[in-house]
């Protein structure tokens, strides 16, 4: 049986001291644990050391994650950061090939197959994330378009641990624009990319690999995608950024 997984991106939203009050609110949100869910939060980069020092001495029910990393393990690759540094502010997990760095950084599937590895061998759980943009979904062609990105960006991997890889399917086109996607949509996709896990991993591994919903999901809806065979959780975005909002989803998981 798979364990639920609510996972929050801030983006770039919350100031250190800001992040500091959020991550506090939340433990005091989920003072009474998160039952059989797991709950990731990922602030921006500079806001990860406060969190983790929240999550120590509040010992917060959820983990640390960050928003992005760089497959190097040092060097002259300026405003980037490695693995290791994430490791060493309490980073357990890391949200990568997110469709903001794809569409406005011009990230590729191969730059997340080489994240993949990075963190791997890092101890640190890939939130690896993969969708369709509105004119693809329109086209009919969603399914194939992202299988296609499923089988690049696992190209070459080996999964010894399922539950220490994540996908988060999030429709491009469902993201900040007020639109989102129904269950039954979600669960067309992620059932596709389950099947390709299988091709990939073998059952076994493909069984044991959560995949989230990620595409304005939100409290009042939750539930609907949790339903779903192969839907595990949910990777989200402005609900986040709120605790009351973020627990009452984490807490509709464990419903």
């Amino acid at each position: 049986m798979r364990k639920r997984m609510i996972a929050g991106n801030w983006k770039m939203n919350k100031t250190y001291g800001e992040g500091i009050v959020l991550a506090q609110g939340l433990a005091d949100e989920l003072s009474g644990g998160t039952g059989d869910v797991d709950v990731v939060v990922c602030p921006p980069t500079v806001d990860l050391k406060g969190v983790s020092e929240v999550i120590a001495q509040a010992s917060a029910p959820f983990a640390l994650g960050a928003q992005n990393v760089y497959w190097e393990e040092s060097g002259a690759y300026t405003g980037e950061t490695a693995p290791d540094m994430l490791e060493a502010v309490g980073a357990t997990h890391c949200i990568i090939g997110h469709s903001e760095r794809r569409g406005y950084f011009g990230e590729t599937d191969e730059d997340v197959n080489k994240k993949t590895r990075a963190l791997m061998a890092h101890g640190i759980v890939p939130i690896s994330c993969c969708g369709e943009p509105l004119e693809v979904r329109e086209a009919g062609t969603h399914v194939a378009y992202v299988v296609d990105q499923i089988k690049r960006d696992t190209e070459g991997l080996e999964v010894d641990d399922p539950s220490a890889y994540v996908i988060a399917y999030e429709p491009i086109w469902a993201i900040g624009t007020g639109k989102t996607a129904t269950a039954d949509d979600a669960q067309e996709v992620c059932g596709a990319i389950r099947q390709t896990l299988v091709e990939v991993f073998g059952a076994e591994a493909a069984d044991g690999i959560r995949i989230l919903y990620g595409g304005s999901a939100k409290p009042g809806n939750v539930a609907g995608f949790l339903e779903k065979q192969d839907v595990d959780g949910a990777l989200v975005g402005g609900a986040s950024l709120a605790a009351d909002s973020f627990a009452a989803m984490v807490k509709a998981a464990m419903a």
